[in-house]
């Protein structure tokens, strides 16, 4: 396979006799960079992504701050469960302390006391049988 030769173009005036402005001849390519210019670009580039994945997943990275963050909501939100609980506690502590409704009901549940006169009637579940 032959590659043609490129013929030189005719020289081409304008109407008022002046030649266009052209390049005579490309100029020369820059000869590459020094060879410790190469290495400061790849050092510097390895840094970064070195430094960029450090920020997403390292130690205090994004992905740990949002796990962070995650664990700190659901902590949160089971203090609050506990604080409610707490609450509700203290309240029937008070009842039991004060209250003599409260104390009977729940020498009645837990102890199972009846009063004189009262007969206790025992209800147990049958469970079904089995085929």
């Amino acid at each position: 396979m032959s590659v043609p030769l490129e013929t030189p173009r005719p020289r081409v005036r304008r109407p008022d006799g002046t030649e266009p402005l052209r390049r005579k001849s490309m100029a020369p390519l820059s000869p590459g960079r020094p060879i410790w210019q190469r290495a400061l670009n790849y050092l510097l580039v390895f840094a970064t992504v070195v430094l960029f994945v450090d920020a997403l997943v390292g130690e205090r990275g994004l992905v740990a701050t949002t796990r962070a963050r995650r664990q700190a909501d659901e902590l949160g939100t089971s203090v609050a469960q506990v604080r409610e609980e707490n609450a509700r506690l203290r309240e029937l502590a008070d009842r039991l302390k004060t209250d003599p409704m409260t104390i009977e009901s729940a020498a009645r549940e837990k102890l199972g006391l009846v009063r004189p006169g009262e007969i206790l009637v025992v209800v147990k579940d049958v469970k079904p049988a089995s085929k």
